[in-house]
């Protein structure tokens, strides 16, 4: 029996922005689907971070729409695209630094409830506290698969910058994702953190349940984790195929590759 089509998670239909008549992107599409890794590669100024901006809902597009799990989230905020289970990393570690890292990917499960503080613990119930537990019970696991369970009870803000991008990818792993943008994810790793990252792109990927769009100047990585790539070039698509497609590609290796 042949294998079923993966469903599709994120679709970017024809996308289009500018600024101050500077056109970043022009009718860029492309598709994710559960289960795969989308590279997305091309040299600085190509528009990817802009791109990513549009997908995860920190910038609307002039035209063209944005489509998650077939439903169009163009019109989406940022924060109701997280809680449909599209999380985002970013170039640039954005942790919150006077909380633990325990308490920095407990922040991503908050908002399902068994928080509140004091007040709450006064008058628990049952069901929050159950939630409670499962929310700790996830961060633990995910803390373990991301090698954090040394640094549980360190101070984020004290942390190396590869250390602090594991705790980032944490954080968007504890609420399950469903869609998971990757910008510049071994940017400050170290070898073993790399390896383990490697890792969990591979179980997410063994799951199915999870579309990845990956953003990564390593080309290395990502002709070894892509199961396709797309190529910008000035904010438009120069080609789009296979890692062996795309190495094949005489303009890709003369626009980027080299």
């Amino acid at each position: 029996m042949s294998e079923q089509p993966l469903p599709c998670g994120i679709e970017v239909r024809g996308v289009g922005v500018s600024f101050s008549g500077i056109v970043a992107l022009r009718n860029v599409s492309l598709e994710v689907r559960r289960g795969e890794v989308l590279g997305l590669i091309g040299p600085n100024g190509a528009g990817k971070t802009t791109l990513f901006d549009i997908v995860s809902g920190l910038r609307q597009p002039e035209y063209g729409t944005v489509v998650f799990d077939g439903v169009d989230i163009t019109s989406h905020s940022a924060l109701k695209r997280s809680r449909a289970g599209m999380h985002r990393t970013f170039q640039r570690q954005q942790v919150f630094g006077r909380l633990t890292v325990e308490d920095n990917l407990l922040t991503a499960t908050e908002w399902q409830g068994g928080g509140g503080g004091f007040l709450a613990d006064l008058v628990a119930f049952p069901p929050r506290r159950r939630i409670e537990k499962r929310r700790r019970e996830t961060v633990k696991e995910v803390m373990d698969l991301c090698g954090l369970t040394p640094l549980s009870e360190a101070m984020a803000g004290s942390l190396p910058i590869g250390t602090a991008r594991m705790v980032e990818l944490g954080r968007a792993l504890a609420d399950t994702p469903s869609a998971l943008l990757l910008d510049e994810p071994t940017s400050g790793l170290a070898d073993r953190e790399a390896e383990r990252l490697s890792m969990l792109i591979a179980r997410l990927k063994v799951q199915r349940t999870c579309a990845i769009l990956l953003v990564e100047h390593d080309i290395t990585f990502v002709m070894s984790h892509a199961d396709r790539i797309v190529v910008l070039r000035l904010g438009e698509v120069l080609a789009r195929g296979t890692p062996s497609e795309i190495q094949a590609n005489s303009e890709v290796r003369n626009a980027y590759l080299g």
